[in-house]
Order: C-alpha cells, then sequence, then structure tokens
C-alpha cells in the first residue's frame, strides 16, 4: 500500500498471474524430463533385443540371458517413471485449470479494490493539479501587492487565489476519503493475495516432492536390479557355464567303440504304483535292425543275511541282462523304493519290477544357434521338411513370443481365463504361484508321473467387439479374436528334461472353418501347409524348444505348480449383428429442457456355440447439457461428476423375460440444453464357450486333456450409437 502512485495492487495481482506462468513452466519441465526418460528407456529395451540377439554359441553365450534380463528391468524402471511423471503431469494440468479459474474468481472479488486505487491515483492526480494552482494564485496575489499594482488588480487576484483555496481544500478532503477506502480495501486484498500465493506455494512444493519421490524410487529400484544383476554374474560360475555347454553341445557319455542297444525303462514301485520314465538312444544310425526284444525283469528284493557273494551275483545278472543302463535316482517319496544305479556298482532296491524295451535307434541331427529344426512327425502324419513356418502376416493384436534365449517372465496363471475381468492377454511364457486351474482334476506334482499320459489344460478366450449405429443391423461392425492358451504342470517338466525325446504333443484345431486368420507361436509350434482339411488344422510342438521354455520358466519361478503359454491367436470371421451375442439399438430425443433416451437390446443366442447367459452386464451412457435429475427404468445410477449414467443389469439369456429382448429408458432434465447424443458403451462376459466354437483334440499317445476352459466378454469397443 505504501508509495506515491499506489502501484501495490498492480505488483500484487500481477505476481498472482506470475504463480499460472511458474506452473505450466513446471509442467513443461517434468513433460521434458518424462521424454527423456521414455527415450532412454526404448534405448534400453532396443540394448536388450541387441543382447538377446547376440550369438549363442561358446561358453559365454548364458551369460547374455543375464545382460538382457538386467537390461530388460532397466528398461522397465525407467518406464515405470515416465508412467508416474505422466500422472503428474495430469496432476500439474490440473492445478492450473483450477488456478486459472481461481484467479478469475479472484479477479471478480478485488474488482471494488481496483476502482478505489483508480479513484485515489485519480484524486491525488487532480490535489497536487490544485495545490499546485493555489501556491501560484497565492503568489500572485502577493506580488501585486508589493508591487503597489492598482486595487483592482489586486482584488482581481484575490479572488483567484480564494477559488483556488476552496478548489484545493476540497480536493484534500476528497482525498482523505478516498485514502480511507483505498487502505481498507487494499489491506483486504493484500490478505487475498498473500493468501493464494502462501496456498500457490505450498502445492507447487507437493509437486516437486511427488517428483522427487517418483525419481527417488526409481533409483532405488535401479539400484535393486544392479545388485541382482551383480549377484547373478558372481553366481555363474565357471564350472557351471562349462557345464551348461556340456549339457548343450555334449556328443555323448559313452567312449567311442560299439554303440550299446536303445532301450526305454519304465521302473514302477509295487508299493505306491510310482512310475518313472527314462530313455537312451546310442549313436547307431542303423534302421535295418531285427522287431526289438523285449525283456521283463524281476528285481527281488536284497535279504540281510544273504552275504555279499550273492549281492554281487544279482549285480553280474543284471549287468548281463540288460547292458549298460543307468536309471536316474526315484523322486517318489515312498520310503520303500530306493534309487537303482546300474553298472556303477551299489544296488539297493525293494518291491521293485523293471520293464525293459529295447527301441530303434533315431538318427539325430545338430541344432544351430538360432535355428528350429522340425522333429518327426507322429507315425500317422508324413514329415514336412524344415524351412519357414507358415502364419499370417497381421492380426488385431500381433503375437510376438520371446525369443528362446529370453527368460520368460513371470505373468498370470492359466486361471486368468476363468476369474480376470481384464480382456486382455500377454502373448508370454507365464507362470503361477497358485494351482488355481486343473487342482481338482489333474494329478498333483508329487504323483504326476505315476500316469501314462501326462495331463495338460487349455484355455480358449475371446473378444468381441462391436460397433452399433442406429438400429440398421447393416451398419453394424464386428471383429471377434481369440487367444488359445495350454497350462503345464509343474511335475511335467522333470520328465520332459530327463527323457531325451519325450513323446511329441501335437493336437487338432477343429472347426477351423470358422477362422479368418490363424497366428500359431512359431517358436513352439509346427503345422502342415498342406493339409486339405478346411475345418481343422494339425499341430506339433518343437519338444526341444518347449522344454526350454518351461525350464525357464521354473528356474525363474520355481515354487509355481502350473506353467502357461500361449500357444496361438486367431481372428473369427464375423456375419455382422448376427455374430453379436447382444444386439443393440438406440434412440435419442434431445431438447433445450429435456433428454429422452431409449436402448433397445436382444439376446442371441445363435451368435454362441453353445448358448449361455452373459454376465457382468454394464452399460454406460454419457449425457451432457448439465443434467438436473434423472429418472430411469430400470433404475440407472447417475454420475454428476463425470456426467454419465449407469446401469448394471442381472444375467441375460433365453431364460430371461422375453428371451431377453428388453429396453432401458431413461429421461434427463437440462439446466444448458440441449444434450448431444453420445455413444452408449456395453461391456459383459460368458463362462463356458465360445462364440467360434474353436476347440482343440489330442493326438497320438503320451497326454491327456484335465481341463477345457471356454469364455469370451466384450473387448475394448463394445458400444452403440445414433445415426
Amino acid at each position: 500500500m505504501q508509495g506515491e502512485k499506489n502501484n501495490g495492487f498492480d505488483v500484487l495481482y500481477h505476481n498472482m498471474k506470475h504463480g499460472q506462468i511458474s506452473s505450466k513452466e513446471l509442467t513443461d519441465f517434468i513433460r521434458e524430463r518424462s521424454t527423456i526418460e521414455e527415450a532412454y528407456a526404448r534405448s534400453m529395451t532396443k540394448l536388450a533385443k541387441s543382447a538377446g540377439n547376440f550369438s549363442q554359441l561358446g561358453t559365454f553365450a548364458p551369460v547374455w540371458d543375464v545382460f538382457k534380463t538386467s537390461t530388460e528391468k532397466l528398461a522397465s524402471c525407467h518406464m515405470e517413471l515416465v508412467r508416474k511423471l505422466q500422472e503428474l503431469i495430469k496432476e500439474v494440468q490440473k492445478y492450473v485449470d483450477e488456478q486459472a479459474k481461481a484467479h478469475k474468481k479472484t479477479k471478480e472479488e478485488v474488482a471494488s479494490t481496483l476502482e478505489a486505487v483508480q479513484n485515489i491515483q485519480t484524486i491525488s492526480q487532480a490535489l497536487q493539479k490544485s495545490k499546485e494552482i493555489y501556491n501560484a494564485k497565492t503568489v500572485e496575489q502577493e506580488r501585486l501587492r508589493k508591487e503597489g499594482a492598482t486595487q483592482r488588480d489586486v482584488d482581481k487576484a484575490g479572488v483567484k487565489a480564494k477559488k483556488a483555496t476552496e478548489t484545493y481544500k476540497s480536493y484534500v478532503e476528497k482525498y482523505a476519503t478516498a485514502k480511507s477506502d483505498f487502505e481498507q480495501k487494499m489491506a483486504e486484498t493484500a490478505q487475498k493475495f498473500q493468501d493464494i500465493e502462501e496456498s500457490h506455494i505450498l502445492h507447487m512444493k507437493e509437486i516437486i516432492q511427488a517428483y522427487a519421490q517418483s525419481v527417488d524410487e526409481t533409483h532405488i529400484q535401479i539400484g535393486e536390479v544392479h545388485n541382482e544383476f551383480v549377484r547373478n554374474i558372481e553366481n555363474t560360475s565357471v564350472e557351471s557355464l562349462i557345464q551348461k555347454l556340456a549339457e548343450s553341445k555334449g556328443t555323448g557319455k559313452e567312449r567311442p567303440g560299439k554303440p550299446p542297444p536303445s532301450y526305454i525303462i519304465k521302473s514302477v514301485c509295487v508299493v505306491c504304483e510310482y512310475c518313472l520314465y527314462n530313455s537312451f538312444y546310442s549313436s547307431s544310425d542303423s534302421e535295418d535292425e531285427e522287431e526289438p526284444r523285449k525283456f521283463h525283469v524281476q528285481i527281488k528284493p536284497v535279504q540281510p543275511n544273504n552275504g555279499t557273494h550273492q549281492n554281487r551275483a544279482t549285480i553280474d545278472e543284471l549287468k548281463a541282462s540288460i547292458g549298460n543302463i543307468i536309471l536316474s535316482p526315484c523322486i517318489c517319496t515312498c520310503l520303500y523304493f530306493f534309487p537303482v544305479h546300474v553298472p556303477v556298482g551299489t544296488f539297493y532296491t525293494k518291491h521293485v519290477f523293471l520293464h525293459v524295451v529295447p527301441v530303434p535307434n533315431r538318427p539325430t541331427t545338430p541344432l544351430t544357434a538360432g535355428t528350429l529344426v522340425p522333429p518327426p512327425r507322429p507315425s500317422s502324419r508324413p514329415k514336412l521338411p524344415a524351412g519357414k513356418l507358415t502364419g499370417i502376416n497381421e492380426i488385431a493384436r500381433p503375437f510376438s513370443p520371446p525369443k528362446m534365449s529370453a527368460s520368460p517372465p513371470p505373468t498370470a496363471p492359466l486361471a486368468r481365463a476363468e476369474s480376470s475381468s481384464s480382456l486382455s492377454s500377454n502373448a508370454s511364457l507365464s507362470a503361477a504361484n497358485t494351482p488355481t486351474v486343473g487342482t481338482s482334476r489333474g494329478p498333483s506334482p508329487v504323483t504326476l508321473a505315476s500316469q501314462d499320459a501326462l495331463p495338460i489344460a487349455v484355455a480358449f478366450t475371446e473378444s468381441v467387439n462391436a460397433y452399433f449405429k442406429g438400429a440398421d443391423p447393416t451398419k453394424c461392425i464386428v471383429k471377434i479374436t481369440g487367444d488359445m492358451t495350454l497350462s503345464f504342470p509343474m511335475g511335467i517338466i522333470k520328465v520332459f528334461t530327463t527323457n531325451p525325446s519325450p513323446a511329441v504333443l501335437s493336437f487338432k484345431l477343429k472347426n477351423t472353418s470358422r477362422l479368418e486368420q490363424i497366428l500359431p507361436n512359431q517358436q513352439l509350434l509346427y503345422s502342415d501347409p498342406s493339409q486339405s482339411d478346411s475345418d481343422s488344422k494339425d499341430f506339433w510342438f518343437n519338444m526341444q524348444a518347449l522344454t526350454s521354455y518351461l525350464r525357464k520358466a521354473s528356474d525363474q519361478n520355481p515354487s509355481a505348480s502350473y506353467y502357461n503359454v500361449d500357444i496361438l491367436k486367431y481372428q473369427v470371421l464375423s456375419d455382422g449383428i448376427h455374430s453379436t451375442p447382444l444386439n443393440l439399438a438406440v434412440y435419442w430425443k434431445c431438447t433445450s429442457s429435456t433428454t429422452d433416451l431409449r436402448l433397445d437390446y436382444r439376446y442371441n443366442p445363435d451368435s454362441m456355440n453353445c448358448p449361455g447367459p452373459l454376465t457382468n452386464v454394464q452399460i454406460l451412457a454419457s449425457v451432457d447439457g448439465g443434467v438436473t435429475s434423472m429418472q430411469s427404468l430400470p433404475n440407472a445410477i447417475w454420475n454428476a461428476e463425470q456426467n454419465k449414467c449407469l446401469w448394471k443389469l442381472s444375467d441375460i439369456s433365453e431364460k430371461s423375460e422375453n428371451e431377453g429382448a428388453e429396453s432401458l429408458r431413461a429421461k434427463f432434465e437440462l439446466s444448458n440444453g440441449p444434450s448431444n447424443p453420445s455413444t452408449l458403451a456395453v461391456q459383459f462376459m460368458n463362462e463356458g464357450t465360445t462364440l467360434s466354437g474353436v476347440d482343440m483334440e489330442l493326438q497320438g499317445t503320451g497326454y491327456r486333456l484335465s481341463l477345457n476352459k471356454k469364455r469370451f466378454a466384450t473387448g475394448m469397443q463394445y458400444a452403440c450409437c445414433s445415426l
């Protein structure tokens, strides 16, 4: 309030406006930091991919997995910071908008103070001018009197001096009144400006603290990733690298010479019906051998008082009967079944039967780095030459499975197809901590090997996107996509890893004539492009790649009970509105004071392979125009902040009233109409069936299907608008 020109108000007001500029500049700063972090994260992701593409030859090759995993985690840390900064930018932008509204309101509130400032400035100028005139007239009168001017001139000057005196006195009184009003209003306004500035500075400090916390959390995460990298490198010993090289590139465990016969051994404990499979192959490539001989050897329990001589004879007899065979240690928990080591010199066993079957030798083909060579197909199908795998070039959500050298990231279990409300699907190998699928039907991990057929589970998850325009069915746009996921129990990994050549897992995808596109996981699956059956398609696994994937998943999460693999994606042939489970038509009637909304819906069982109820049905509509009240049938929930109404409906099926054909109605009273017709969003789901009817059937032996789960739900967009 101090100073001759009373400019304090102007200084405080512009200082308030500068606060808004500071807020915008802080937004720009955080946005630029976010851009830098995102660019860095993308560069780190690119670097991780480069590490994954480095040579997989040599003893050092496994170390690149450590580099790749660590670099991916670093990229993830920086992307997480980007996400936090983006959220912070939204908060700052919201504050900027609120700040602008507050400043506008403050400007209106201090308008009277501005008038007082302008008034005192005007009066001050007039007072100063009248003072100058008063002094001039008084001096002039006195000069005439001293110089002996005529009385008439002196009197005339006296009149002018008196008038100037009265004018000056009047402005002095006006200034006193204006000054009092100015000081009162300016004191109130100055306090208001101070409150605004204090609040602004506190809010800016909170934003900076949130920014600093996000950066600090990222630095902590980066430090943890680095420490993990150091530990992994320290734990990667020279011996382990050489051992991995020996396991992956080893040419055999026997010295060169006459190749021993090949055997498949089935060891059975008669106390617990526990089975252990193992198989060994010789290096012989002869294919003209006689029909394999079959042996049945019964090993009797060792008696305590039989003496060393009888034990030695038993070992010698076993050597002579079955040759150089090594049976892996038993993983059975039965106390009556002990490991058998033949012919290393020890023999401890009780109640054990060995079933030894020689099998023909198979020629082996070494795998080069980065190359997937198709294994022999089941005998019922012709062999395919190795080469580029066929597939489609594009689909709604591209499938890009991780490379064999990459550690599979842990994601949700197969149960996501049962309980998850999110319809997105990550195309990756996944591991679960809880056996939520197959636990009641599939065998436990401990007794998995006791079954001749290994259990697997399958889930089909489909997503339907549709856009309805008015009530014209020809204008309905529909797109349906699906995912197929297989789930493997933990125990199957040991079966795969202890068997150099496990049974090939193959299956037939049925009802493929209803599919427009199929995108298999080409890292794991093979198929025959020459198949003539248009309604089915045969696939079989690269067992070496599958075993590698599952082993890496187990190493990353050894406590998991099940491991999921996304094996293919597909797009379903659409027949417009006939392919949608719920047909929609919306009608709007908008006036300046009211808006009437009606949505007609009809359950369409013909769209489903096996009609089932639509659950969790929700319909959301946005209504602008300043809604003051709403009436709806059935009752809907109105959100005044978002200007949206929400219907939550019970299950819709053929058993519903009118066989699932109903209408939603709502009337809105407006204060600022008319409304603009908006697009209605709809969501629902179904458990137990699919829209495509696609299914799978296992081929060959060695595996059984313990669970076949099917579901579909609305995708990112299932909406309806008026024409």
